[in-house]
């Protein structure tokens, strides 16, 4: 007789389903140690888990961001760094973590249940019963090294974040907002100066405090075995219940039950400096404290009044600041839930003299709306489509569900009553019937008449040069405060740390956890149709193409469909731009940003843009037209709409497409807009590397580079002249680029919809074509290995150092040649020795990242040009990063280094989570289908395809790829690099570079500046000679290409 099963310590305290989408909630709390748990039950491939602490601290220590990091570091069982991270990748998972002011938490996502199911419990004691020694603490938290150079992995990521205009805007927003001894004052990331000097026993203190189980939820969503969880963590608590504090013990909840923060008693506008040379454009940064966040009615009311106010462009703040008075390119707000709900306004890209006068316009404009009737039909337009995007959202965002049970954990109720408000939208139901005094009533209260703190955020070209002059000479004192002998015994001492850290995991300690079966993973299955001309690549047999074929009169159409069991329909128009003129190119930057935003012509008569917009977000869920997909070449007109909405959709696309004006007025506003965001998009350092990037290796013929910003911020300012003088010739230059663009032959459609459902799937597309209809052939997709410059297509002794003064840190992307089609014979061996050297905790990881050399290091592909490129992110020295990169790659190439067989499993079950990443959920998995087959020219089911290869991958060929193709991204005659970095660095990069064999040449952005042969008017507003100085900073993804490779940065360094 079997063994009566023993009852769970973890019982349910609820169990509900929601009532507009298919998903059930489960709530269980254990009686034995107070933990909790929450689990979405959801359809898809992965499974998410977010394992929160709640995390209140009242200095800057950061403690709880490097407590985050060293939890990483090995646990009681586990003694071993990087075992966790090495577990994970074999079973077909990917950790990470985050820090934030109020919790810190743990990611898990994995492909299927069995991985998750597995790692799980290893995940949870490294959490709760960490190691926490000295030698992580020093290499990961902070140190000096053996040259007198401060350095660690957490002070290296807040050396390139402390100093940033946000950074320092928001931190002194909070620190007049909320009073001393309060946890929302203080900077959990940890200042640099309290990071040299905190302690490991005050990071072990703060675990003892914060890291028990009854502050602990885990937060689980996907296709879950719920018996089977709760039975793995009665398990785990078993293992655990005589390292933690005993649960009887007395414990503050955070948050809940600390001193509550005070109402503001007064409004305070302060100014904030930051470093940036170009002093020409601030930013604007309103905080306000709002309603409680459990009061839910209240709480959804500040939702849905922050989309009536600054939802999109005809909403009240943007359409007066930014659409008519054009006072800065971009109003947004964003909410901090707390006990008091925290939301914010930020008014980006404002001229400095204008600063003061955008802060006091937005608070003339929120007391005039207040003080008249407002707009009750955009206002339930507003309830209408925010329960339509909270639809769509579940079933189109794997993890949406995770954020709101986060912030129910830190300050829900105990019994469950507030994460039951999930369960339906009666808040939506209740607001629907509010009255335009109430509506105005609450505006006043918490907007117009409310306290706030405003921050002022004013360009400093003089702090810039005091920052830089400070830090050297801080540096400096510390080498001779230390001496030759001094620095000689911190390099011992390192080295020592980085012996103890890398202690190598015993075979047995691995072998334990078998690489798990694939039977738990459930990709989603869509089903392909095509009619018009799609039918073209190939004839298919499917009861959904049935249902196509009824419909289908041989319209002269490009279309592909993908069934999916959706309430919604997601459509693309793809476009390319191949046969637009070269000169023209950069005018694409204008036609996107001023696609939606422009009157159009219906029935003989003038429809203003404010309208066109009411319209359309009345009939979308969403829309929006942007580059791609999975090709920067190519442009996409984007639509997500109920079904019912479907014919509807199509007419607006011929409209946008056939109907708009070309309005001088409109223009003028989307140019001013991008102009002002220039300055701004040259403050990011990886952002103006790949900018710089992307203009060496691009051909002045490719669309991707025309919108750079670097092309951007010579070509708009002289555009904006002609707009001025001769407006026809702009108008007519655009109305030649729509001409070119707008033809049928030059659309492919792809629709991914309950086919079932959808009425006239293929004869509805008609109402497009009418009078437009287009006998030529159809065009060929833009080929993006055409637009290659002379320098990709032979990569060697081209290096470039681009100093900017708006950044701490140095970047550096480096490229060359690699396979160049999804067929190619290397691909395999080369996926797998990528995924090898990328692996969190391997190689590149353990060599860079885990010596603080950089926060982050990875290998990129672009298959369909043949690049291959290795990114090193935010380093205090790229030159280290990369050397340290290169022995270690050089070892395993010439087998002076082994290959880790459990390591190899890893980057096999890397790539199947990597499939996974592509299709979470049924709409990406069709939008994969379409870009396999259709732009990549590749079979649906090429990821099955190759993953029988990538696991017949032997070592010897992955020894191969590495010397033949990997090994030349390190050798100066056949890479091309690209380093962008603080000016105080510039000295010591150009000397290390040059010695390793490179050849840089120094260069500011202005040198890779490109105005496209448009004639420059002198006129008053003249800034062009100012470029060469305004350019030594920061920017935009100036290459809009695809990576088919991912590299994302991870939180938990």
């Amino acid at each position: 007789m079997p063994a009566a099963k023993t009852q769970s310590h973890f019982k349910p305290i609820q169990k509900f389903k929601l009532d507009y989408a298919p998903i059930g909630i489960a709530q269980y709390e254990s009686e034995r140690t107070g933990m909790r748990v929450v689990v979405v039950d959801q359809k898809g491939p992965k499974v998410y888990g977010y394992f929160t602490l709640a995390t209140e601290i009242h200095d800057d220590s950061g403690s709880p961001h490097t407590l985050e990091h060293l939890c990483f570091m090995g646990s009681k069982s586990y003694r071993y760094k990087g075992v966790l991270d090495k577990l994970a990748t074999r079973a077909y998972s990917n950790t990470n973590a985050w820090t934030a002011t109020d919790h810190t938490a743990y990611t898990l996502e994995t492909a299927g249940w069995e991985g998750f199911a597995q790692i799980l419990p290893v995940y949870l004691e490294h959490v709760l019963v960490p190691t926490l020694t000295d030698a992580g603490c020093y290499t990961e938290v902070f140190h000096v090294d053996g040259t007198g150079h401060d350095a660690g992995v957490v002070y290296s990521e807040m050396q390139g974040v402390q100093n940033q205009q946000g950074e320092l805007m928001e931190l002194q927003a909070r620190r007049l907002m909320y009073p001393e001894g309060d946890g929302f004052r203080y900077e959990t990331g940890g200042m640099m100066e309290q990071l040299r000097v905190l302690t490991a026993d005050r990071i072990r203190e703060f675990h003892r405090e914060m890291y028990q189980p009854k502050n602990l939820c885990l937060v689980l969503i996907g296709e879950i075995d719920q018996p089977e969880l709760l039975q793995i963590l009665d398990e785990f608590e078993g293992t655990i219940m005589d390292d933690i504090p005993s649960p009887e013990t007395p414990f503050q909840r955070p948050w809940v039950e600390s001193k509550r923060t005070p109402p503001l008693k007064k409004t305070i506008v302060d100014t904030v400096k930051f470093p940036e040379d170009d002093e020409s454009m601030g930013e604007v940064l309103v905080g306000f404290l709002g309603p409680d966040c459990n009061d839910h009615l209240q709480a959804s009311a500040l939702g849905i009044m922050l989309i009536y106010l600054c939802g999109s462009s005809v909403s009240v703040l943007e359409n007066t600041l930014v659409e008519k008075e054009q006072l800065c390119s971009m109003i947004y707000y964003s909410t901090d839930v707390r006990p008091d709900i925290a939301f914010w306004f930020n008014l980006s890209a404002v001229e400095t003299e204008k600063l003061a006068d955008a802060e006091k316009r937005l608070f003339e404009v929120l007391k005039e709306t207040a003080s008249k009737n407002l707009d009750m039909g955009y206002m339930k337009d507003c309830l209408s489509r925010y329960r339509r995007q909270l639809k769509f959202k579940c079933e189109s965002t794997g993890d949406f569900f995770a954020t709101p049970i986060i912030e129910d954990h830190l300050f829900g109720n105990r019994d469950g009553k507030d994460l039951r408000e999930l369960e339906t939208l009666k808040d939506l139901d209740v607001l629907e019937g509010w009255s335009d005094q109430q509506w105005r009533d609450y505006l006043s209260r918490w907007f117009a008449d409310a306290h706030h703190v405003s921050i002022l955020g004013v360009p400093s070209k003089e702090l810039s040069k005091k920052l830089k002059t400070d830090e050297k000479a801080r540096v400096k004192a510390q080498k001779e405060r230390l001496g030759e002998k001094g620095l000689k015994e911190l390099a011992e001492k390192l080295e020592q740390a980085k012996a103890e850290n890398d202690k190598p995991i015993p075979d047995e300690v691995l072998s334990q956890f078998p690489v798990p079966g694939t039977s738990s993973i459930h990709f989603i299955p869509t089903t392909t149709a095509r009619a018009g001309r799609a039918r073209q690549m190939g004839k298919l047999n499917n009861d959904i193409q049935q249902i196509v074929d009824k419909d289908d009169s041989d319209i002269p159409l490009f279309i592909h469909f993908e069934h999916i069991p959706s309430n919604f329909v997601r459509t693309k128009l793809v476009m390319c731009t191949g046969s637009l003129p070269t000169e023209l190119k950069p005018l694409l930057a204008v036609y996107l940003s001023n696609f939606f935003m422009t009157p159009i012509t219906r029935d003989g008569k003038r429809i203003e843009f404010e309208d066109v917009v009411t319209e359309l977000e009345k009939d979308t869920v969403d829309y929006d037209i942007t580059s791609g997909p999975g090709n920067g070449e190519l442009l996409q007109i984007t639509f997500q709409v109920e079904a019912e909405k479907y014919s509807a959709m199509i007419d607006w696309l011929r409209t946008t497409l056939f109907s708009s004006i070309l309005d001088k007025e409109r223009l003028q506003v989307a140019i001013t807009k991008m102009l002002a965001d220039i300055p701004d998009e040259k403050r990011s350092g990886m952002d103006m590397a790949t900018a710089v990037d992307s203009m060496i290796h691009l051909t002045r013929d490719s669309s991707s580079r025309s919108r750079n910003t670097l092309v951007k911020s010579v070509y708009l300012k002289r555009l904006k002249k002609h707009l001025a003088k001769d407006p026809e010739s702009v108008i007519s230059r655009l109305k030649t680029c729509i001409d070119t663009l707008h033809k049928p032959s030059n659309f492919r459609v792809y629709v991914a919809a309950n086919m079932h459902n959808l009425a006239n799937p293929v004869s509805s597309w008609k109402s497009l074509l009418s009078d437009h209809n287009d006998s030529a052939p159809l065009q060929p997709l833009d080929s993006r290995k055409s637009k290659l410059s002379e320098i990709s297509k032979n990569p060697g002794n081209t290096a470039y150092i681009v100093p900017l003064s708006t950044i701490d840190s140095s970047y550096a992307l480096l490229t060359s040649r690699g396979p160049d089609s999804w067929s190619h014979p290397d691909l395999p061996a080369l996926m797998v020795a990528q995924s090898y050297l990328d692996a969190v905790e391997g190689p590149l990881w353990t060599a860079v990242r885990g010596t603080g050399l950089a926060y982050g290091t990875g290998f990129s592909r672009s298959t369909d040009v043949g690049l291959l490129t290795l990114r090193i992110y935010r380093s205090p020295d790229t030159f280290k990063a990369f050397t340290a990169a290169k022995k270690e790659v050089e070892n395993y190439a010439t087998g002076a280094t082994p290959f880790d067989k459990f390591a190899l499993e890893g980057a096999v079950s890397s790539i199947i989570m990597g499939f996974a990443d592509e299709q979470p959920t049924m709409g990406s998995a069709a939008n994969l289908s379409f870009v396999n087959q259709v732009i990549r020219g590749i079979p649906k089911n090429w990821n099955d395809e190759m993953l029988e290869k990538v696991r017949k991958v032997s070592e010897e060929e992955i020894k191969d790829v590495l010397k033949r193709l990997i090994m030349p991204i390190f050798n100066p005659e056949t890479t091309n690099l690209v380093v962008t970095c603080a000016t105080i660095m510039e000295e010591n990069l150009v000397k290390a570079f040059t010695d390793a064999g490179f050849k840089p040449e120094v260069k500011s952005l202005s040198d890779f500046e490109d105005d496209y042969g448009l004639e420059n008017i002198e006129g008053d507003d003249d800034e062009e000679d100012d470029d060469e100085e305004e350019e030594e900073d920061g920017s935009e993804d100036g290459s809009e290409g695809e990576d088919d490779s991912s590299e994302g940065e991870d939180d938990e360094e």
